[in-house]
């Protein structure tokens, strides 16, 4: 069971079985939003999960909440922490879909079919009405058993679905035949067993494709699944003999392994969980987590990722992140997120959906009456009602979002594109300006320490400066911290330890050295960015505009006292990453306008800007003023018209901007707080990933638009034709299980889509 709990709710995940529309769909979140305690649910039914919110407090429990479902007449089970299904499915392989029903409905409904294949070739012939009779009853009343329970249980809950329809008119036919039959036995002419058998036949076929395609629109998040591995291997002892012990190991199962333990993994073993490398070397396969192709090459204390497929070496790890808190976890719970939810246009899709059984209901009805009144035959209007009714059961209605978001955010998922918010791919068609922060997004992230300049006295000692400032950087995982601490390595300086050390998002960090100079003073390491403001600026700026005219990013050490002179500047240099221009170049080919936002001085950003063609730089940028600019830039750039923005960022100062954007994109390699702000992840620090996230959403979009317009044509074309006669029962039955594989179908197609290469 999937539970996530905040300080106000529950979030509960839950397995759904027998829904066959969006009729059904509908049904069961009327009924859960009634408990008390439940604030929202969303039902998905491609995928066949719920989630459900809960308020914290509240008594409902997930058993209460799958009784109530059960008793609307459909399955419930909690899903696994480790997103596995908890449902058992005991049936063989072969009978998997419902196969061999299908077959057995088909054999039987072949013969009653015949008259009317060989009538064209001029062969009348036709089976005895008693044994017409014979072949649809066990079609009508075994095989199709399920429509009249599931039909039933609707119709007393007081929602209408497809089960209903179709058993309301399978039955219609196989009565009035069965009344001909007894009223006029010899009338062979005047039964339509072969309408209501070959109906639900076909029915049975289209469930069986559609289960089958759900199947391969889920395919991404299955492959995910199995690449945990059930064991791992833990060492009792590291280190025999100062040589490595790869012996004395326990294999236990994933679920007693805990953080601090030591994983042996052999070569072609998947890496259990997540860690750092502590022993051993070699390349490691992440591509179905990061989409990465190649290998990644592992030395000591890089991270691993749970899933990956170790290569050439055995490797020894320091378990750190294991089953939810994983990165796998995380991944398939992101997707499996995105795909339970819904697109905000799916919402209209069921409303229309609500009201659409009941509508065709009275539309059939209104097809009996009036063809019973204008042609003076009971058969031909309750063929043609039967027809209205069969033709109309909105089953692509309802799978046509949910595929497309199931085939699209899957297919992504293999190439390192989370799509995490259906609600993006509404709005990813439409950018038209892309905004980027800089360090560590269109920049390595990793600067290196070019400079100090002291600034209070000439002669200060450099040693003595470096001590202290490293001594303030100690145990931040902030880029420029650590280019601070491994030059202070190099140079065998030892960090003066700070007391009272409080990092300050988007300014820097202070506190107290114990020793050196600055010995118990309040100390602060900051941007230059956030010291325009203060009177000490015009002072520092003459001594660091060199720096500044070569792009270097610059930060300050000083005294907290407003009266005391800036102590240092120090001088970062950071690598701009290598298909940083290809990307800019491959989004203008989009008509794509680029801006860049950075903290960092203006020709430090103005030089990236340049140098890889971005549009609009803007700089020296407050963590807070981020966001602002966001909002300018949805206004008025291009044109007076409302521009489209997406935010490409990794760290926590990007977090609001990212929120403000209409779709932000967060590198992986950032930080948890900018990816949970960001409606789309990239699984690795490229960034030919951001054309290519926006041309898969682009593509998913237009799959939605796509299915929406055939689920509609199917319906809106078929209901009026089939009142008018001009489609049978039969081909109605046909046309409604072909719409549903149709819809599937044309969302596979989103199977084929690769990442382009950037040139």
């Amino acid at each position: 069971m999937d539970t996530l709990t905040t300080s106000s709710t529950d979030l509960y995940s839950l397995n759904i079985g027998g829904m066959t529309c969006a009729s059904c769909v509908g049904r069961i979140e009327k009924t859960v939003q009634k408990i008390t305690g439940v604030e929202a649910i969303s039902v998905n039914l491609a995928t066949e999960q719920a989630r459900v919110r809960v308020t914290h407090d509240s008594p409902t429990t997930i058993d209460i909440i799958i009784k109530a479902i059960q008793k609307t007449g459909y399955e419930a089970s909690p899903s696994d922490p480790l997103g596995k299904s908890s449902r058992q499915d005991t049936r063989p392989s072969w009978d998997m879909d419902g196969l061999t029903k299908v077959l057995i409905s088909f054999a039987l409904a072949i013969p009653l079919t015949l008259p009317m294949i060989l009538m064209p070739l001029g062969i009348h012939w036709s089976l005895n009405p008693w044994w017409q009779l014979a072949l649809a009853t066990p079609i009508q009343f075994i095989l199709g058993w399920r429509f009249y329970v599931a039909g039933l249980k609707s119709l007393i809950a007081g929602v209408g679905n497809m089960d209903l329809l179709i058993a309301i008119g399978t039955s219609s036919a196989y009565g009035l035949s069965l009344y001909q039959l007894i009223m006029q036995s010899n009338d062979v002419y005047g039964l339509y067993f072969e309408g209501s058998a070959i109906i639900i036949s076909m029915v049975l076929l289209g469930k069986w494709l559609e289960a089958r395609a759900k199947k391969q629109t889920s395919e991404a998040i299955r492959a995910l699944k199995k690449l945990w591995p059930e064991n791992a291997k833990v060492l009792d002892t590291l280190v025999k003999n100062d040589a490595l012990n790869l012996t004395e190991y326990r294999v236990l199962p994933i679920e007693q392994v805990l953080p601090t333990d030591r994983i042996i993994v052999l070569p072609g073993e998947r890496i259990p969980v997540d860690g750092i490398l502590l022993f051993g070397q070699g390349h490691v396969d992440e591509s179905l987590l990061t989409g990465e192709s190649e290998p990644v090459r592992k030395h000591i204390h890089d991270q691993v990722i749970g899933g990956s497929m170790n290569g050439e070496g055995a490797l020894i790890i320091q378990a750190q992140a294991i089953g939810i808190e994983s990165v796998l976890s995380k991944i398939i719970s992101l997707v499996e997120e995105a795909q339970t939810k819904k697109a905000p246009i799916q919402k209209l899709v069921d409303q229309v959906s609500a009201i659409f059984v009941p509508s065709v209901i009275a539309i059939a009805v209104l097809t009996g009456v009036a063809n019973w009144l204008y042609l003076d035959s009971v058969p031909i209007a309750i063929l043609r009602a039967v027809s209205v009714l069969v033709i109309a059961c909105p089953c692509a209605l309802g799978l046509a979002t949910p595929a497309a978001i199931m085939a699209g955010t899957g297919v992504a998922a293999r190439f390192g594109i989370l799509i995490k918010d259906p609600q993006v791919l509404e709005f990813a068609h439409r950018i038209n300006v892309v905004a980027f922060d800089k360090t560590g997004t269109l920049t390595m992230g990793r600067p290196r320490l070019i400079e100090i300049i002291p600034l209070a006295n000439e002669n200060a000692h450099i040693e003595d400066i470096l001590a202290t400032a490293a001594g303030l950087q100690l145990g931040s995982e902030h880029p420029l911290a650590k280019a601070l601490l491994e030059y202070t390595a190099e140079k065998n300086i030892i960090p003066f330890t700070a007391l009272e050390n409080l990092s300050i998002a988007g300014i820097g960090i202070e506190g107290k050295p114990i020793s050196g100079s600055w010995a118990n003073k309040l100390l602060c390491l900051q941007s230059i960015a956030s010291l325009r403001d203060n009177p000490q600026y015009k002072n520092i700026e003459p001594r660091i505009t060199s720096a500044m005219l070569k792009g270097h990013t610059i930060s300050i050490l000083r005294a907290k006292s407003e009266d005391s002179s800036p102590i240092a500047a120090f001088m970062f240099g950071d690598e701009i990453k290598a298909n940083a221009k290809e990307a800019i170049d491959a989004l203008h080919s989009l008509g794509i306008h680029t801006a860049m936002i950075s903290g960092d001085n203006q020709s430090s950003a103005d030089r990236v800007g340049t140098l890889i063609g971005i549009d609009e730089v803007f700089a020296q940028v407050m963590p807070s003023d981020k966001a602002t600019i966001i909002e300018k830039l949805k206004t008025s750039i291009i044109n007076k018209d409302r521009q489209w923005v997406a935010m490409i960022g990794d760290g926590i100062n990007d977090a609001p901007a990212l929120a403000v954007a209409d779709v932000g994109m967060a590198m992986s390699t950032g930080t948890d707080v900018a990816i949970q702000s960001a409606g789309i992840t990239l699984m690795r620090g490229d960034l030919s990933l951001v054309p290519n996230a926006i041309d898969i959403s682009k593509r998913t979009w237009n799959k939605i638009r796509q299915n929406l317009f055939w689920a509609f044509i199917f319906n809106t074309a078929g209901i009026p034709l089939a009142a008018l006669g001009y489609l049978s029962p039969m081909v109605a039955g046909s046309a409604m299980a072909l719409s549903s594989f149709f819809v599937l179908s044309n969302a596979l197609l989103l199977k084929q889509w690769r990442l382009k290469a950037l040139h």
